[in-house]
Protein backbone atom coordinates (compact mmCIF):
# COMPACT_ATOMS: atom_id res chain seq x y z
CA UNK A 1 0.00 0.00 0.00
CA UNK A 2 1.14 3.50 -0.81
CA UNK A 3 0.37 6.97 0.52
CA UNK A 4 -0.42 8.13 4.01
CA UNK A 5 -2.81 6.01 6.11
CA UNK A 6 -6.49 6.80 6.00
CA UNK A 7 -7.38 7.54 9.62
CA UNK A 8 -10.88 6.70 10.84
CA UNK A 9 -12.17 8.29 14.01
CA UNK A 10 -13.94 5.54 15.97
CA UNK A 11 -16.36 7.21 18.40
CA UNK A 12 -17.51 4.67 21.00
CA UNK A 13 -18.13 4.68 24.78
CA UNK A 14 -15.13 4.19 27.04
CA UNK A 15 -17.04 5.36 30.13
CA UNK A 16 -20.57 5.76 31.39
CA UNK A 17 -23.42 3.29 30.88
CA UNK A 18 -22.19 2.26 27.42
CA UNK A 19 -18.75 1.36 28.71
CA UNK A 20 -19.97 -2.23 29.21
CA UNK A 21 -19.89 -2.82 25.45
CA UNK A 22 -17.15 -0.32 24.54
CA UNK A 23 -14.40 -2.97 24.27
CA UNK A 24 -16.51 -4.97 21.81
CA UNK A 25 -16.93 -1.88 19.63
CA UNK A 26 -13.18 -1.38 19.42
CA UNK A 27 -12.35 -5.04 18.79
CA UNK A 28 -14.93 -5.40 16.03
CA UNK A 29 -13.82 -2.20 14.29
CA UNK A 30 -10.18 -3.26 14.54
CA UNK A 31 -10.99 -6.63 12.97
CA UNK A 32 -12.65 -4.89 10.02
CA UNK A 33 -9.62 -2.61 9.58
CA UNK A 34 -7.21 -5.55 9.61
CA UNK A 35 -9.26 -7.50 7.08
CA UNK A 36 -9.56 -4.54 4.73
CA UNK A 37 -5.85 -3.80 5.00
CA UNK A 38 -5.05 -7.44 4.23
CA UNK A 39 -6.79 -7.04 0.86
CA UNK A 40 -5.11 -3.78 -0.16
CA UNK A 41 -6.75 -1.14 2.03
CA UNK A 42 -8.95 1.61 0.62
CA UNK A 43 -7.81 3.39 -2.54
CA UNK A 44 -4.45 1.76 -1.92
CA UNK A 45 -4.17 3.34 1.53
CA UNK A 46 -3.95 1.54 4.85
CA UNK A 47 -6.78 2.12 7.32
CA UNK A 48 -5.99 3.08 10.91
CA UNK A 49 -8.31 3.73 13.85
CA UNK A 50 -8.22 6.79 16.08
CA UNK A 51 -10.33 6.04 19.21
CA UNK A 52 -12.51 8.82 20.63
CA UNK A 53 -14.41 8.39 23.89
CA UNK A 54 -18.05 8.69 22.90
CA UNK A 55 -19.06 8.29 26.56
CA UNK A 56 -17.90 11.84 27.34
CA UNK A 57 -20.45 14.71 27.34
CA UNK A 58 -21.76 15.24 23.77
CA UNK A 59 -20.34 18.76 23.42
CA UNK A 60 -16.90 17.53 24.48
CA UNK A 61 -17.02 14.64 22.01
CA UNK A 62 -18.02 16.98 19.20
CA UNK A 63 -15.22 19.44 20.06
CA UNK A 64 -12.62 16.66 20.07
CA UNK A 65 -13.74 15.20 16.76
CA UNK A 66 -13.97 18.66 15.19
CA UNK A 67 -10.39 19.38 16.28
CA UNK A 68 -9.15 16.06 14.86
CA UNK A 69 -10.85 16.72 11.51
CA UNK A 70 -9.54 20.28 11.38
CA UNK A 71 -6.01 19.07 12.06
CA UNK A 72 -6.25 16.43 9.34
CA UNK A 73 -5.73 13.74 11.99
CA UNK A 74 -8.84 11.82 10.90
CA UNK A 75 -10.40 11.52 7.46
CA UNK A 76 -13.68 9.77 8.31
CA UNK A 77 -15.83 9.02 11.36
CA UNK A 78 -17.83 5.99 12.46
CA UNK A 79 -18.85 4.18 15.62
CA UNK A 80 -21.58 3.44 18.15
CA UNK A 81 -22.57 6.44 20.28
CA UNK A 82 -25.81 7.90 21.55
CA UNK A 83 -28.09 10.07 19.46
CA UNK A 84 -27.20 12.99 21.73
CA UNK A 85 -23.57 12.62 20.60
CA UNK A 86 -24.64 12.23 16.97
CA UNK A 87 -26.68 15.42 17.14
CA UNK A 88 -23.68 17.26 18.55
CA UNK A 89 -21.35 15.84 15.90
CA UNK A 90 -23.45 16.44 12.79
CA UNK A 91 -23.20 20.26 12.72
CA UNK A 92 -19.44 20.01 13.22
CA UNK A 93 -18.44 17.36 10.67
CA UNK A 94 -21.26 16.64 8.21
CA UNK A 95 -20.07 17.47 4.70
CA UNK A 96 -16.44 17.71 5.79
CA UNK A 97 -15.67 14.00 6.16
CA UNK A 98 -17.78 10.88 5.57
CA UNK A 99 -19.66 9.90 8.73
CA UNK A 100 -21.20 6.46 9.26
CA UNK A 101 -23.38 6.21 12.36
CA UNK A 102 -23.81 2.60 13.49
CA UNK A 103 -26.17 2.76 16.48
CA UNK A 104 -29.81 1.76 16.48
CA UNK A 105 -31.63 5.06 16.83
CA UNK A 106 -34.96 6.87 16.72
CA UNK A 107 -34.96 7.48 12.95
CA UNK A 108 -35.20 10.64 10.90
CA UNK A 109 -31.53 11.42 10.19
CA UNK A 110 -31.36 12.96 6.71
CA UNK A 111 -28.28 15.19 6.87
CA UNK A 112 -26.22 14.97 3.65
CA UNK A 113 -22.97 13.14 4.24
CA UNK A 114 -24.32 11.08 7.17
CA UNK A 115 -24.91 7.36 6.59
CA UNK A 116 -26.77 5.16 9.06
CA UNK A 117 -26.39 1.39 9.48
CA UNK A 118 -28.47 1.02 12.66
CA UNK A 119 -32.00 -0.18 13.17
CA UNK A 120 -35.00 2.16 13.46
CA UNK A 121 -38.33 1.77 15.32
CA UNK A 122 -40.51 1.01 12.29
CA UNK A 123 -38.56 -2.16 11.54
CA UNK A 124 -37.41 -3.00 15.06
CA UNK A 125 -40.07 -1.89 17.55
CA UNK A 126 -43.46 -2.14 15.83
CA UNK A 127 -43.13 -5.82 14.86
CA UNK A 128 -41.55 -6.68 18.22
CA UNK A 129 -44.45 -5.15 20.14
CA UNK A 130 -46.80 -6.92 17.74
CA UNK A 131 -45.39 -10.35 18.51
CA UNK A 132 -45.62 -9.83 22.28
CA UNK A 133 -49.18 -8.50 21.95
CA UNK A 134 -50.28 -11.35 19.69
CA UNK A 135 -48.49 -14.27 21.35
CA UNK A 136 -48.62 -13.23 25.02
CA UNK A 137 -51.53 -10.81 25.23
CA UNK A 138 -49.28 -7.87 26.14
CA UNK A 139 -51.78 -5.01 25.87
CA UNK A 140 -50.80 -2.71 28.73
CA UNK A 141 -47.29 -1.28 28.43
CA UNK A 142 -45.04 0.97 30.47
CA UNK A 143 -41.95 2.71 29.09
CA UNK A 144 -38.72 3.01 31.10
CA UNK A 145 -35.94 4.94 29.40
CA UNK A 146 -32.98 7.21 29.81
CA UNK A 147 -33.70 10.90 29.62
CA UNK A 148 -32.39 11.95 26.22
CA UNK A 149 -33.46 12.07 22.60
CA UNK A 150 -33.42 8.38 21.59
CA UNK A 151 -35.77 7.10 24.35
CA UNK A 152 -38.11 10.08 24.07
CA UNK A 153 -38.45 9.88 20.28
CA UNK A 154 -38.72 6.10 20.33
CA UNK A 155 -41.49 6.32 22.92
CA UNK A 156 -43.38 8.63 20.53
CA UNK A 157 -43.25 5.83 17.98
CA UNK A 158 -44.32 3.34 20.65
CA UNK A 159 -47.42 5.38 21.48
CA UNK A 160 -48.44 5.28 17.82
CA UNK A 161 -47.65 1.58 17.48
CA UNK A 162 -49.67 0.82 20.61
CA UNK A 163 -52.75 2.42 19.05
CA UNK A 164 -52.22 0.46 15.82
CA UNK A 165 -51.92 -2.81 17.78
CA UNK A 166 -54.87 -2.14 20.06
CA UNK A 167 -52.60 -1.63 23.08
CA UNK A 168 -51.96 1.35 25.32
CA UNK A 169 -49.02 2.97 27.03
CA UNK A 170 -49.86 3.31 30.72
CA UNK A 171 -46.84 5.38 31.78
CA UNK A 172 -43.47 6.70 30.68
CA UNK A 173 -40.60 7.13 33.12
CA UNK A 174 -37.23 8.64 32.19
CA UNK A 175 -34.09 8.57 34.30
CA UNK A 176 -30.66 10.20 33.87
CA UNK A 177 -27.85 8.27 32.24
CA UNK A 178 -25.92 6.58 35.03
CA UNK A 179 -28.94 5.92 37.27
CA UNK A 180 -28.21 3.35 39.99
CA UNK A 181 -31.39 3.30 42.09
CA UNK A 182 -34.46 2.05 40.21
CA UNK A 183 -36.73 1.68 43.24
CA UNK A 184 -38.83 4.77 42.33
CA UNK A 185 -39.28 3.37 38.81
CA UNK A 186 -40.40 0.01 40.19
CA UNK A 187 -42.94 1.71 42.45
CA UNK A 188 -44.36 3.42 39.36
CA UNK A 189 -44.60 0.07 37.58
CA UNK A 190 -46.33 -1.50 40.58
CA UNK A 191 -49.07 1.12 40.39
CA UNK A 192 -49.82 0.31 36.75
CA UNK A 193 -49.28 -3.48 36.71
CA UNK A 194 -48.31 -3.61 33.01
CA UNK A 195 -48.21 -6.71 30.86
CA UNK A 196 -44.90 -5.55 29.37
CA UNK A 197 -42.22 -2.94 29.85
CA UNK A 198 -40.49 -1.28 26.92
CA UNK A 199 -36.89 -0.78 28.08
CA UNK A 200 -35.05 2.11 26.43
CA UNK A 201 -32.02 2.08 28.71
CA UNK A 202 -28.34 2.18 27.74
CA UNK A 203 -25.75 -0.38 28.84
CA UNK A 204 -25.20 -0.57 32.59
CA UNK A 205 -28.43 1.31 33.26
CA UNK A 206 -30.32 -1.57 31.63
CA UNK A 207 -28.19 -4.03 33.62
CA UNK A 208 -29.11 -2.41 36.94
CA UNK A 209 -32.77 -2.20 35.95
CA UNK A 210 -32.83 -5.89 34.98
CA UNK A 211 -31.41 -6.89 38.35
CA UNK A 212 -33.81 -4.68 40.30
CA UNK A 213 -36.78 -5.78 38.17
CA UNK A 214 -36.08 -9.45 38.86
CA UNK A 215 -35.26 -8.97 42.55
CA UNK A 216 -38.65 -7.27 43.00
CA UNK A 217 -40.39 -10.23 41.34
CA UNK A 218 -41.76 -8.34 38.35
CA UNK A 219 -40.33 -10.95 35.96
CA UNK A 220 -42.94 -13.50 37.08
CA UNK A 221 -45.81 -11.75 35.32
CA UNK A 222 -44.36 -8.92 33.23
CA UNK A 223 -42.48 -9.15 29.93
CA UNK A 224 -39.64 -6.86 28.91
CA UNK A 225 -38.89 -5.76 25.36
CA UNK A 226 -35.75 -3.84 24.50
CA UNK A 227 -34.19 -2.64 21.27
CA UNK A 228 -30.78 -2.13 22.92
CA UNK A 229 -29.34 -5.24 24.52
CA UNK A 230 -26.34 -7.42 23.74
CA UNK A 231 -24.74 -10.53 25.22
CA UNK A 232 -22.33 -8.46 27.33
CA UNK A 233 -25.30 -6.78 28.98
CA UNK A 234 -26.97 -10.16 29.55
CA UNK A 235 -23.83 -11.45 31.25
CA UNK A 236 -23.68 -8.38 33.49
CA UNK A 237 -27.40 -8.71 34.32
CA UNK A 238 -26.93 -12.31 35.47
CA UNK A 239 -29.07 -15.30 34.53
CA UNK A 240 -31.57 -14.48 37.29
CA UNK A 241 -32.14 -11.01 35.80
CA UNK A 242 -33.07 -11.98 32.25
CA UNK A 243 -36.20 -14.12 32.53
CA UNK A 244 -38.99 -13.15 30.08
CA UNK A 245 -36.74 -10.57 28.44
CA UNK A 246 -37.00 -10.08 24.66
CA UNK A 247 -34.82 -8.04 22.32
CA UNK A 248 -35.22 -7.02 18.68
CA UNK A 249 -32.10 -6.39 16.64
CA UNK A 250 -30.45 -6.86 13.27
CA UNK A 251 -27.77 -9.07 14.81
CA UNK A 252 -27.37 -11.69 17.52
CA UNK A 253 -24.25 -13.72 18.14
CA UNK A 254 -25.96 -17.08 17.67
CA UNK A 255 -27.62 -16.29 14.34
CA UNK A 256 -27.27 -19.38 12.17
CA UNK A 257 -26.33 -17.74 8.88
CA UNK A 258 -23.21 -18.40 6.86
CA UNK A 259 -22.18 -14.75 7.07
CA UNK A 260 -22.41 -14.74 10.85
CA UNK A 261 -20.75 -18.12 11.32
CA UNK A 262 -17.82 -16.89 9.23
CA UNK A 263 -17.59 -13.65 11.22
CA UNK A 264 -17.83 -15.42 14.56
CA UNK A 265 -15.03 -17.76 13.56
CA UNK A 266 -12.75 -14.94 12.49
CA UNK A 267 -13.50 -12.95 15.66
CA UNK A 268 -12.73 -15.97 17.85
CA UNK A 269 -9.49 -16.76 16.03
CA UNK A 270 -8.32 -13.16 16.28
CA UNK A 271 -9.18 -12.45 19.91
CA UNK A 272 -9.54 -15.82 21.63
CA UNK A 273 -12.07 -17.23 24.04
CA UNK A 274 -11.45 -14.62 26.76
CA UNK A 275 -12.56 -11.70 24.57
CA UNK A 276 -15.87 -9.96 25.31
CA UNK A 277 -18.82 -10.97 23.18
CA UNK A 278 -18.97 -9.19 19.85
CA UNK A 279 -22.67 -8.49 20.38
CA UNK A 280 -24.92 -6.43 18.13
CA UNK A 281 -23.53 -3.13 19.42
CA UNK A 282 -19.91 -4.06 18.89
CA UNK A 283 -20.63 -5.78 15.59
CA UNK A 284 -22.27 -2.58 14.35
CA UNK A 285 -18.82 -0.96 14.43
CA UNK A 286 -17.52 -3.71 12.14
CA UNK A 287 -20.36 -2.80 9.77
CA UNK A 288 -19.49 0.89 10.04
CA UNK A 289 -15.92 0.35 8.88
CA UNK A 290 -17.13 -1.88 6.03
CA UNK A 291 -19.58 0.74 4.83
CA UNK A 292 -17.02 3.54 5.01
CA UNK A 293 -14.62 1.46 2.91
CA UNK A 294 -17.36 0.63 0.40
CA UNK A 295 -18.48 4.25 0.04
CA UNK A 296 -14.96 5.60 -0.46
CA UNK A 297 -13.97 2.80 -2.82
CA UNK A 298 -17.09 3.26 -4.97
CA UNK A 299 -16.54 7.01 -5.18
CA UNK A 300 -12.75 6.58 -5.69
CA UNK A 301 -12.58 9.71 -3.55
CA UNK A 302 -12.67 10.95 0.03
CA UNK A 303 -14.71 13.99 -1.01
CA UNK A 304 -18.16 13.84 0.60
CA UNK A 305 -19.79 15.25 -2.55
CA UNK A 306 -18.35 12.47 -4.67
CA UNK A 307 -19.48 9.90 -2.13
CA UNK A 308 -23.00 11.34 -2.04
CA UNK A 309 -23.30 10.97 -5.82
CA UNK A 310 -22.67 7.22 -5.68
CA UNK A 311 -24.01 6.30 -2.23
CA UNK A 312 -27.27 4.76 -3.44
CA UNK A 313 -25.32 2.35 -5.65
CA UNK A 314 -23.18 1.08 -2.75
CA UNK A 315 -23.56 -2.34 -1.16
CA UNK A 316 -21.35 -4.52 1.00
CA UNK A 317 -21.22 -8.00 2.50
CA UNK A 318 -21.05 -8.28 6.28
CA UNK A 319 -22.14 -10.48 9.19
CA UNK A 320 -25.72 -9.22 8.71
CA UNK A 321 -25.73 -10.32 5.06
CA UNK A 322 -25.62 -8.39 1.80
CA UNK A 323 -26.69 -4.84 2.61
CA UNK A 324 -27.39 -1.84 0.37
CA UNK A 325 -27.56 1.88 1.01
CA UNK A 326 -30.78 3.71 0.19
CA UNK A 327 -31.32 7.33 1.12
CA UNK A 328 -28.42 7.28 3.53
CA UNK A 329 -29.77 4.28 5.45
CA UNK A 330 -28.98 0.57 5.32
CA UNK A 331 -31.99 -1.78 5.31
CA UNK A 332 -31.48 -5.11 7.06
CA UNK A 333 -33.23 -8.17 8.43
CA UNK A 334 -34.51 -7.76 12.00
CA UNK A 335 -34.92 -10.58 14.50
CA UNK A 336 -36.73 -11.06 17.79
CA UNK A 337 -34.82 -13.05 20.41
CA UNK A 338 -35.61 -14.26 23.91
CA UNK A 339 -32.98 -14.14 26.62
CA UNK A 340 -31.99 -17.66 27.64
CA UNK A 341 -30.02 -17.02 30.85
CA UNK A 342 -26.82 -15.43 29.47
CA UNK A 343 -27.49 -15.89 25.76
CA UNK A 344 -30.17 -15.08 23.21
CA UNK A 345 -32.34 -17.55 21.34
CA UNK A 346 -33.72 -16.12 18.11
CA UNK A 347 -37.49 -16.61 18.06
CA UNK A 348 -38.40 -15.23 14.67
CA UNK A 349 -37.43 -12.86 11.89
CA UNK A 350 -39.63 -9.77 12.09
Amino acid sequence: MVGTPLAVGLVFPLRGPGGVFGPSCELCAQLAVEEINATGGVLGRELTLVPVDGGAPPAAVAAEVDALVSAGAIHAVTGWHTSAVRQALVPRIAGRVPYVYTALYEGGERTPGVYVTGETPAAQLLPGMGVLAREFGARRWCVVGNDYVWPHRTAQHARHYARVLGCRIESETYVPLGTEDFRPVLRQLARHEPDAVLMLLVGNDAVRFNRAFAEAGFDRDCLRLTTLMDENMLLASGAEGTRRLYASSGYFENLVTQENLDFAGRFARRYGITAPAAGNLGESCYEGVLLLAALISRATSMDTRDIARVADSVSYQGPRGHLRVRGGHVAQRIYLAEADALDFTVVTQL
